[in-house]
């Protein structure tokens, strides 16, 4: 019925259907803060921490019921670290990440989380958790993590302004993951263990850069460095030079690790040396993405690139049998 046949009969002309809205509805002002705090706490972030479980993983003590029973919350001291920095390094930066184009979406930058919120629950986490490792599990555990978290509070405020001390530092933070599960457990640290880890870190780290530096240059931004200041400072060839040299140096150092078990026992396949295999063409693959200046966000290299997944299997399955000496 149209409006001018309803007026003939006396009716009411029909009205407009249901009210589409125009925008969908606000997500509710109580848990604004909440998810804020836990999107700038990093959550994709959190699986670098799985790093806790490599010194009991190269010792062959990973699936023992005590080890077990500790790396969950070994896990959960360095997510709570990490989360700790996170929230200190965008209460600093907001003002800097509100001109990024991609920044300016972080909760704090948005004003999604007050700054002053973002600083009270970064300092809370940074002391608790250290006095939390040292109750829990023991006090050099304490002291490594009360060590990550200084000095990456430390590259926060003004390390990561000074050029190569910047990638020294990240690089640390990871390779004080990787040890963390060592002095937790009563594992001792091999110094082969220590060199290959500390050059993975910084291979990772130093492509991380790099493809930051290639990815600005391919969009021609004049503001290059504009979060990241430090950045205009390397040079392409430098970055590639040292993704290059920290590659090299994993490598060198596990193959010496593997080689130096020695023979086998006849009939015996060497299967410590035979992981060798998987770990080049892991190192090769993720080169790959370094190459292309792709490797800005390791974890989604690690957690979406399958032939890399599947390398990760293989060697996973070779060192088990190393371990489990069959």
């Amino acid at each position: 019925m149209t409006e001018r046949s309803a007026a003939v009969l006396g009716e009411p002309p029909p009205g407009p259907g249901p009210a589409t809205p125009a925008h969908p509805s606000p997500r509710p002002r109580a848990l604004t803060l909440p998810l804020g705090l836990l999107r700038t706490a990093r959550p994709r972030q959190w699986v670098k921490n799985v790093l806790v479980a490599a010194a009991p993983a190269a010792a062959g003590d990973l699936f023992l019921h005590r080890t077990l029973l500790q790396l969950p919350l070994l896990f959960l001291l360095f997510t709570a670290a990490a989360s700790a920095v996170y929230l200190v390094n965008d209460a600093r930066d907001a003002t800097a990440d509100r001109a990024h184009p991609d920044k300016c979406r972080r909760p704090v930058a948005a004003g999604e989380v007050p700054v002053p919120v973002a600083y009270a629950a970064g300092a809370l986490l940074a002391v608790l958790t250290p006095v939390a490792a040292a109750v829990l599990c023991n006090p050099a555990t304490a002291g490594l993590l009360a060590a990550y978290l200084l000095m990456q509070l430390a590259y926060c405020v003004s390390l990561k302004h000074v050029l190569v001390i910047d990638l020294a530092v990240v690089t640390t933070g990871f390779l004080l993951r990787a040890m963390t599960g060592g002095p937790a457990l009563g594992i001792p640290l091999s110094r082969w263990f220590l060199i290959t880890a500390g050059f993975g870190a910084l291979f990772m780290v130093a492509a991380k850069r790099y493809s930051e530096a290639v990815r600005a240059a391919r969009e021609e931004r004049a503001d290059r460095g504009a979060t990241r200041p430090l950045l205009r400072e390397y040079s392409d060839g430098y970055l590639r030079f040292v993704w290059q040299l920290a590659a090299g140096g994993a490598v060198l150092a596990y193959c010496l690790w593997a080689l130096e078990s020695g023979g086998t026992p006849a009939g015996v396949l060497p299967w410590r040396q035979l992981s060798m295999v998987p770990f080049i063409l892991a190192v090769l693959r993720y080169a790959v993405f370094a190459d292309r200046g792709t490797a800005g966000t390791p974890e989604d290299v690690v957690l979406r690139d399958r032939p890399l997944a599947v390398i990760g299997l293989a060697w996973t399955g070779l060192y088990a049998m190393a371990v489990a000496d069959v």
